[in-house]
């Protein structure tokens, strides 16, 4: 159990923070258990879970419940099954919102829509297949009004030759060139200067990407995997009825 945690766990790296916590000895008691599983991992707060007897722990941007006794630990997506809602997936949502926050548009390679309708956060990979066939379509994204904005997420990680390939496209005058010509398989050289790659590279992991494209969307949604633009077009539509709809009520 201790290393199916701590794997789950190991996904993100943050610095520590301080926990926040409700005021009461079920939430500590809920801290102290986890510590006894893996002791040097940061816990970002504890707070009362939708679910009666339990805690819920954000530790690195995934959610977990501990029973308010500290004996049982469950992780997984807590539904609310009279809402059809699932309590997991919006907490997490709301914590992405929150961690992309910490990413100012300044420090993105940005791909302007004509027309914005709607601004999509997408991780990507200068060496990854889908993440290229995403960007040779990213005229037709705009032309939808579809504003892209991209981070950097070498997959091979920090000190790869792909990290290498996004510092320089990040660095040269011309990022969006750059990172076009990058992507059509040329190699953006080894530029270097104060970057943002590194932070945002363990921003997407904060906020659960594993693999590329990664999107994340407006309302903190995380959208795995290549869409192509009529796809991700409708996907958003859809999204933006059914918050209008639930405004309504």
């Amino acid at each position: 159990m201790m290393k199916q945690l701590s794997a789950a766990l190991a996904l993100t790296c943050v610095i520590a923070a301080p926990v926040a916590m409700a005021d009461d000895q079920s939430a500590e008691t809920a801290a102290q258990a986890i510590r006894t599983l893996v002791p040097e991992t940061p816990i970002d707060s504890v707070n009362a879970a939708p679910l009666p007897g339990f805690q819920e722990v954000v530790i690195n941007g995934q959610v977990l419940y501990v029973s308010n006794d500290g004996k049982y630990l469950m992780q997984g997506m807590l539904f609310d099954i009279a809402n059809k809602v699932d309590l997991t997936e919006g907490r997490k949502a709301g914590i992405r919102r929150t961690a992309m926050e910490s990413s100012p548009v300044a420090e993105r390679i940005v791909f302007p829509a004509k027309e914005k309708k709607y601004t999509v956060s997408v991780f990507t990979d200068i060496d990854c297949g889908f993440c290229r066939q995403m960007h040779k379509q990213v005229a037709e994204y705009n032309n939808l009004g579809i504003e892209i904005e991209y981070l950097m997420f070498p997959r091979a990680g920090v000190g790869s030759d792909s990290f290498r390939k996004a510092v320089a496209v990040w660095c040269d005058k011309n990022q969006q060139g750059a990172l076009t010509l990058a992507k059509d398989g040329g190699d953006p050289g080894n530029r270097s200067c104060t970057n943002p790659i590194e932070a945002q590279f363990n921003l997407g992991k904060k906020a659960g990407v594993t693999g590329t494209p990664s999107m994340i969307f407006e309302d903190g949604t995380l959208a795995p995997g290549y869409m192509p633009p009529d796809q991700l077009l409708q996907r958003l539509q859809q999204m933006q009825a059914a918050a209008n709809a639930t405004a309504a009520r």
